[in-house]
């Protein structure tokens, strides 16, 4: 057992980010010193409370400046605020353990199965429901994709980064295109309806694949901070989850199976739409959510749950929350010119 509060450090802690929600949730918990650092002094993170220090890194030296950041300031565990920073110090996390310092992520076979969208539903499609999914093969024959459908990134760009809503096969050709030009490997899915409704789900393992809890959200999208993009084919959620948390139990026993099926020790995320009662994913990120704070103050704190598995063997079973809405906006800071940090250690 540590004598002192753990020392976390978030790395990437941009504004209205993934790295920014996770600070608010280990504040609520009060259980540790927080520490973070991004490669951009104007993110958002540097200016707000809460921190007991943040530094500018260097992008070029990324994983030196951290362990540089780690022996001075004592760092017990590092948590990835991001889907870069999540792939990078995943990569780095034997020599980090090696040091004492643990990478709160999930596997590095999850994060690289989960970085190849193609590659992953074509695993799950052996044994879990997935729209109807295809790769972008030249030969590919748009004949047989179902209108509307959805192209996006194959290759990490978690979130509505580059995803479109595709209405019939010569708006395909022309966004193929696009992604053929800018050297991008693509996913084109079968487009699932909204009627029934879309759900951002997180799953909780522990390091040896055991189930520590899952909650889901019923998505809302009243807000334009909601929406990616909409028309009459259909609508393109956007990064920032709202709506309804209750018990939905069918919703969430799907996306435990999910997290089983591909052997998740840790965080996951999982996106999809229910359809005739079965739920279909189409965004699976092995980490945590931007809608994570969101999940904490429904009682599903799964950061700090997860930090006290991993720091002090805790074993949990997360099955209650305090079920309602939950809605979001963003937040205003102002800094001095003077106040704005450098690239350099205290």
């Amino acid at each position: 057992m540590l004598e002192t509060k753990p020392h976390i450090l978030i790395a990437g802690i941009g504004g209205a980010s993934l790295g920014t929600e996770i600070q608010k949730c280990l504040l609520q918990s009060n259980r540790y010193v927080l520490y973070g650092c991004d490669i951009s002094r104007f993110a958002f993170g540097h200016y707000q409370k809460g921190f007991k220090d943040t530094f500018v890194i260097n992008r070029t030296q990324y994983i030196k400046e951290i362990k540089e950041i780690v022996e001075k300031y004592k760092i017990h565990v590092i948590i990835p605020g991001g889907e870069e920073p999540l792939k990078i110090l995943t990569s780095e996390r034997e020599r980090f353990h090696k040091n004492g310092t643990i990478i709160a992520a999930n596997s590095i076979d999850v994060v690289k199965l989960c970085s190849d969208k193609l590659n992953l539903f074509n695993n799950l499609n052996k044994s879990i429901p997935i729209p109807k999914s295809f790769s972008s093969d030249i030969e590919l024959n748009l004949e047989i994709i179902p209108y509307p459908c959805i192209i996006k990134p194959a290759l990490e760009s978690g979130g509505s980064k580059f995803v479109f809503l595709v209405s019939n096969r010569q708006e395909l050709s022309r966004y193929i295109k696009f992604f053929t030009e800018n050297d991008q490997k693509m996913l084109i899915q079968e487009y699932i309806p909204l009627h029934e409704g879309e759900f951002t789900v997180g799953v909780l393992s522990s390091t040896k694949g055991s189930i520590i809890g899952s909650i889901a959200m019923k998505r809302i999208f009243d807000s334009k901070l909601s929406v990616s993009f909409k028309s009459k084919h259909g609508l393109i959620s956007s990064g920032y989850s709202q709506g309804i948390i209750d018990e939905f139990k069918d919703v969430r026993i799907q996306a435990e199976n999910i997290a089983k099926k591909i052997n998740s020790k840790g965080p996951l995320n999982i996106q999809g739409r229910m359809l005739e009662g079965i739920f279909y994913p189409f965004e699976i990120n092995p980490r945590f959510s931007a809608s994570t704070y969101l999940r904490s103050l429904a009682g599903f704190n799964e950061i700090d749950v997860y930090l006290r598995h991993l720091l002090f063997n805790e074993n949990f079973t997360i099955n209650s929350f305090k079920k309602g809405y939950y809605l979001r906006s963003f937040t205003e800071e102002f800094v001095k010119i003077g106040d704005i940090k450098n690239g350099e250690m205290d």
